[in-house]
Formats: structure tokens, C-alpha cells, sequence
């Protein structure tokens, strides 16, 4: 019998015992039925109701069981899950990441269910999942006024009120539901302290003439992942295109595996990728990246997790490098003629032009469709070596084309010498390492 195949066997009998369970619940028919569409409800959209959450649990328990316990073994089943009213959402929220949903599956999602609301607005938290590493926030917008046109910043606070020492990530409103509901998450990430014990979310809506802001607070319970973190050694060195990588090690969590690399100080080229960079199973099965932090000597790349699924055998796997010689790095831009001096011989001037009290930069970079990173840069001066800031950065790979906007330098003349941050210059150099599993 495949380990699947008993997987599903298990999940059957836990919605067995759950139904048994409900079975013997005292409530009449009527009742029945409209505890269990509660419950449908209650676990697609986590809903603020204490009396429906009391009296739905037990189904709703079943439909998160079936839910997590059989979309990793059946994809036709997400589609069809994905079908009930409102069970959308939570899908599409954790259908690509495998660790979330095995973590979920773990009962190791928290429920917080708390609500900020005025003007006849709403910003539900409904609930987290967190580990040492990583915390995603499941959240909840309801009767925003032109939601996908004014956008929305966030932070994230401490019990003192100061911002986390965190990075994280959030995507930008989408047109709401006809209800006029929209939910999304925010992916956290720890890399200079634990999730703290008490957190406030503020979401606060942009515009000049705009005070509107929607605060929650709750607690966090870092007791469910405790002690959990594995650390796997691995002190391998890779040359990928003459270049010399060290993979360091691996540091598993139950929301993501954590890969630290080291890039040889003497290496002729700045590395700013590894293309198509996976870990794949012995099944055949790939453990997709979700985002890196790269620095000039190295990286932390975040795959899923595979903490509660673990492989008999790990490849790390990629196809070349996005990389770029040191001695191209620093570039001279004249600013009438469209002059380059230093840099690749890929990377072409277009035009500038000054917006407002900022300035304009166009770019082009040949062969570079499809590229794992796009045009920027840092460490920008004037002719008179006075520093200047980016304001904004604009990558289009379908066209090749970059768009640099530098702030307060519209009146600037003469040369403007750039050094590059990230390029889409790509070099096709396959590789494989074997990974350890176990710590």
C-alpha cells in the first residue's frame, strides 16, 4: 500500500470519528443543516460569531479535515472544494505552498477572529500560522470604499507600539466580491528576533487627505512550534559558471525550509541569482522557492517546507546564474549624449527626462527575456559627488526594458556614475548537489 494511499485511509478515519461525534449531538434536522452551511462558512471566511462558532465546530472541524487532509492527495479535489460557497478564498490562499497546508492539516493554524470597524468599514484578523522563521496572516477587508483604486499600507507593531524589526510582504487590494469582501495574508519574516507574544496589525489607507486607519490586536501563541526548528548541515561547495557557492546548510521549520548559501569572496562575477533554483524528492516531487534575501556575499532562500512530509532524498537543483563580472559593475551615464562608459556591453541608454523635480532613466538590456531579476541600482552621484536616492524602479521583461526614477534630480548635469545592485544577465550552467535529510 502506498504512503498515499494509507494518508487517505487515516484522514478516513479521522472524518469518521468526527462524524460520529456529530452524529450523537442532540440537534434537530433544521438545526443540523444550518449548523453545517455555519460551519462551511465559518471555515472559509473565519467569521467573528461566537454563537455559530459554537455550534458549527465539530462540522467545521470535518470540512478543514477533508480540505487540507485530501488536497495534497487529490488535485481534482481542491477544484472541487474550491467550488462551495466561500471556500474560494482559503484555497487560493494556500493551494501553491505544500509546508502551509501540511501545517495546517497539523492543527497548527491559530484562530484569532478580532475586528477593527467604523465608517461602515471592517479589517478582520481571522487567523495566523507561525514558526521561529515565518508567520502568515490571514486577514479579512469588508465595506472599503474603492478598495482596488487607493491602496493600502500596513504595519506591523509590537506590544510597545514600535514597528517589528521584520520583513514582510502583502499584495496590493483587488476588486472585492459583490458582497464586498476581500481577503488576503501577509507573509512575515524573522531573521532578527522571535514573533513577539502580543501583535497589532495596522492597515492604514494612503492618500494625503486620507486619517483612515483600522487597528487589531492579539496574542500569539509560539508554545504550537516550539522547539520544532532542525538544523541540517551540509558544508558543500558548488562552481556554477566558475563561480564557487558554499551551501552552508538547511534550517527546517513547519512554514518553510530555509537554505543558507555563501557566495566566494574571490569569485570573479557579483551574483545576483541561481535560475531555477528547487529542491525535488525522490518521488519526482519539486519543493518550489518562494523568495530569497539576497546580499552581496550570499543569500537565504525560502523553499517550502517538508517538515511533516519528510523525503527519503533531497536534490537541490538549478540551471545557471544571473551574474555580471565586478569590473562592470560601476557605470558612467552622460546625461546630454546618452553616453555609457564602463558597465556590459548588453545594457543600452534610451532616454531621460525630468519629472517634475525628479529625473527619468530608460534602459534596455539585451537577451534578457524571462530574466530572474531585473535593472537597479545603488551608490548614484552627481558630476559634483553628491549622492542621490531611487525613488522608483521599473522592470519589463517582456520588452527588456528598465525604468529608473531618481529622486531631486531633475536639474542634475554632466555625469551621473551609477554602480549596478541586481542585472538580468543570465548564463545557463546546470547543477545538481545531493542534500541530507535528516539532521
Amino acid at each position: 500500500m502506498s504512503d498515499e494511499m494509507k494518508s487517505f485511509e487515516a484522514l478516513e478515519q479521522r472524518l469518521n470519528d468526527r462524524k460520529t461525534e456529530y452524529d450523537a449531538m442532540p440537534v434537530p434536522d433544521a438545526e443540523a443543516y444550518q449548523a453545517v452551511q455555519a460551519g462551511i462558512r465559518q471555515a472559509a471566511r473565519k467569521r467573528k460569531s461566537r454563537l455559530r462558532w459554537y455550534m458549527s465546530s465539530i462540522s467545521a472541524a470535518a470540512i478543514i479535515l477533508v480540505f487540507t487532509g485530501c488536497i495534497r492527495v487529490s488535485p481534482a479535489f481542491a477544484s472541487f472544494v474550491e467550488q462551495l460557497p466561500g471556500m474560494e478564498g482559503i484555497v487560493s490562499m494556500i493551494r501553491q505552498d505544500k509546508g502551509l497546508m501540511m501545517a495546517i492539516d497539523q492543527s497548527l493554524l491559530q484562530k484569532v477572529g478580532v475586528t477593527d470597524e467604523h465608517d461602515g468599514a471592517s479589517m478582520t484578523v481571522d487567523s495566523i500560522i507561525t514558526d521561529e522563521s515565518r508567520m502568515v496572516i490571514f486577514y479579512t477587508m469588508k465595506g472599503m470604499k474603492d478598495l482596488e483604486k487607493g491602496g493600502y499600507d500596513i504595519d506591523l507593531l509590537d506590544k510597545d507600539g514600535k514597528k517589528l524589526p521584520v520583513g514582510f510582504s502583502y499584495s496590493s487590494p483587488k476588486p472585492a466580491s459583490e458582497g464586498g469582501v476581500y481577503e488576503d495574508k501577509i507573509d512575515v519574516s524573522f531573521t532578527e528576533s522571535l514573533p513577539p507574544q502580543e501583535l497589532t496589525v495596522v492597515f492604514k489607507e494612503r492618500g494625503k487627505q486620507s486619517h483612515n486607519k483600522w487597528k487589531v490586536t492579539f496574542s500569539v501563541d509560539r508554545s504550537l512550534t516550539k522547539g520544532m526548528k532542525k538544523i541540517i548541515p551540509i558544508n558543500q561547495i558548488l562552481t556554477v559558471d566558475g563561480q564557487r557557492i558554499h551551501v552552508k546548510q538547511a534550517v527546517l521549520y513547519p512554514t518553510r525550509l530555509v537554505l543558507d548559501i555563501e557566495y566566494d569572496p574571490n569569485n570573479t562575477k557579483k551574483i545576483f541569482g541561481i535560475r531555477d533554483l528547487q529542491l525535488v524528492d525522490e518521488q519526482g516531487r519539486a519543493w518550489r522557492t518562494d523568495s530569497s534575501s539576497i546580499s552581496g556575499s550570499g543569500s537565504s532562500v525560502f523553499f517550502e517546507s517538508m517538515y511533516f512530509s519528510t523525503p527519503k532524498k533531497l536534490t537541490l537543483q538549478g540551471s545557471g546564474l544571473s551574474a555580471l563580472h565586478k569590473d562592470e559593475l560601476v557605470i558612467s551615464i552622460n546625461l546630454s549624449s546618452g553616453e555609457i562608459q564602463g558597465g556590459p556591453s548588453s545594457l543600452k541608454f534610451l532616454k531621460s527626462k525630468a519629472q517634475g523635480k525628479d529625473l527619468v532613466i530608460e534602459f534596455s538590456i539585451a537577451d534578457s527575456q524571462d530574466a530572474i531579476s531585473g535593472l537597479s541600482f545603488t551608490n548614484i552621484k552627481d558630476s559634483k559627488g553628491a549622492p542621490l536616492d531611487i525613488k522608483e524602479i521599473g522592470w519589463s521583461p517582456s520588452v527588456s526594458e528598465a525604468r529608473i526614477v531618481i529622486k531631486n534630480a531633475a536639474a542634475a548635469k554632466g555625469n551621473l556614475t551609477m554602480e549596478i545592485f541586481s542585472y538580468p544577465e543570465q548564463s545557463r550552467s546546470p547543477f545538481s548537489i545531493e542534500i541530507p535529510v535528516t539532521p
